[in-house]
């Protein structure tokens, strides 16, 4: 094992202990970058000079007994999306190429402050819309156990960068599943936090929870060791609430009630995740203290999704889309031009809908301690399809709406956490949404850990690997034809 390969919160301990230099372990998972990127195009952005200086830095202060952060000397990666001062940030978008911000946004402050060293960028479609990572700026990321298959979105970047053990931590933001759709397509965790646990200045519309930044790590302990460092009260964002730090207590499932769902009674789950999902779930049900098949009533969910999605889109890009729609991608300009045909009737009738689903969810979680699905609708397939036109020969309604599993979360604000549980029939990594109730992060992480202690040394359960000696042999994936073809 290559110090780059350590979990986070291992290689956290032995920088402490004088035992791993963050000389060192910067190096390695430098040297790993160096060896597979090119084969799935995920680190797009790199600042190995000044995170090599970082990592002196925090060499010298171990050595000199100073007060360490509690991700001293870890290297992070930051998905293209977040801003950092004197990076290249692009947002994905052709109109930001050569954009480089004068100051980091405040998430990555906050990794900066508990000792993170910023490695470089992640790749993510034009400001994240899309739940597949290809732009015209980087081209597409691909799939770290099949690199012409597609690593989602729009956190795809950071996704591949854990997988493939470039970082043992990296950012990454939610919508409908921007971070645990890669999450479950590469075999590793990512959570949506409870709307305002992880501040953003920059949140546009300031009442609106849809969006969320979130942490992504290659398991539970490293996920919760960087949201520890990422919460935190900033009066900028109107749903940042103060609180304490995080504590995820030892949990027994044997005390739980869980539930289980395939679909949320809406989503086109697609024929071979329902199989998977039901053989896996029949394995770990047992260890609950009673299980059950159920879901909250999600009647409505897809129309209030689709209005209150493009709403947002049309408050960030109405403008633009104005004076020079030539500048947006099409999945952007497909979203405001959506959101230019609603009315206000539409965007109440939304809300509404939106509130009779949380009180739905709110009476579920009276009965029950944790809500368990599959975190996508579909298996990894080729990048070169932007989207999913049909599952199982059934169409979609839009390029969004095989999201359907997560943005059912989404709408109600409660913390999800997608967690590898094994490969599905193809070989390909197969995750699963852990959710408990509204704020319940400390418990969803909790519940996590559990299911991932007890899945350890499984092999149809436990968090697969992808061959990196193979993919240091690919051929370059930015010599695949489409590889910047956006539609």
């Amino acid at each position: 094992m290559q110090p780059c390969d350590l979990a986070a919160v291992e290689a956290r301990r032995l920088i402490g202990a004088r035992q791993l230099s963050p000389v060192e372990l910067v190096d390695s998972c430098i040297m790993r970058i160096e060896a597979v990127d090119h084969a799935v195009n995920a680190m797009v952005a790199r600042d190995f000079e000044r995170a090599r200086a970082a990592a002196v830095t925090a060499e010298a202060a171990v050595m000199a007994g100073s007060a360490l952060g509690a991700l001293h000397g870890l290297p992070i990666a930051v998905k293209d999306l977040e801003d950092t001062a004197g990076l290249r940030t692009t947002y994905g978008s052709q109109m930001f190429r050569d954009h480089v911000p004068r100051v980091d946004q405040r998430v990555v402050t906050s990794l900066r402050a508990a000792g993170g060293i910023v490695l470089g960028k992640t790749n993510t479609p034009e400001f994240g819309a899309g739940a597949n990572t290809i732009n015209a700026v980087y081209g597409a990321t691909g799939n770290p156990f099949d690199p012409l298959k597609s690593a989602a979105g729009s956190s795809g970047g950071s996704a591949v960068a854990l997988a493939t053990g470039m970082v043992p931590l990296a950012t990454g933001s939610d919508m409908g599943g921007s971070l645990r759709n890669p999450a479950a397509f590469c075999g590793v965790v990512g959570m949506r936090p409870s709307p305002g646990m992880v501040a953003s200045e920059k949140r546009l519309l300031g009442a609106s929870a849809l969006s969320v930044l979130g942490p992504m790590a290659r398991n539970v302990p490293d996920l919760a060791l960087m949201l520890s460092a990422m919460i935190g009260y900033d009066d900028r964002d109107m749903l940042a609430f103060p609180r304490g730090a995080l504590r995820v207590p030892s949990i027994d499932l044997a005390t739980l009630r869980v539930a289980f769902t395939a679909d949320f009674g809406f989503a086109p789950t697609s024929r071979a995740v329902r199989s998977c999902f039901a053989a896996k779930t029949a394995r770990i049900a047992r260890w609950f203290g009673r299980a059950e098949t159920a879901t909250p009533d999600c009647a409505g969910a897809d129309e209030a999704f689709a209005i209150l999605r493009a709403v947002n889109f049309l408050a960030a890009f109405g403008a633009t889309f104005r004076a020079n729609p030539e500048r947006l991608g099409a999945n952007v300009r497909a979203n405001v031009e959506e959101g230019l045909g609603y009315t206000a009737a539409d965007v109440a009738r939304a809300m509404v809908i939106q509130t009779r689903i949380y009180q739905a969810w709110r009476s579920f979680f009276i009965d029950h301690d944790v809500l368990i699905a599959p975190s996508v609708t579909i298996t990894p397939r080729p990048w070169t399809e932007l989207f999913p036109t049909q599952i199982d020969g059934v169409a979609t309604k839009s390029y969004y709406h095989w999201l359907g599993l997560a943005y059912a979360v989404t709408l109600v604000g409660h913390p999800s956490l997608s967690l590898p549980l094994g490969q599905d029939e193809e070989g390909l990594p197969f995750g699963v949404q852990i959710i408990t109730a509204r704020h319940a992060d400390a418990k969803a992480l909790a519940v996590a850990s559990a299911i991932e202690m007890m899945t350890a040394g499984d092999r149809a359960l436990c968090r697969p690997f992808p061959d990196i000696a193979a993919l240091s042999r690919a051929p370059r994936l930015s010599d695949t034809p489409g590889f910047r073809d956006v539609g």
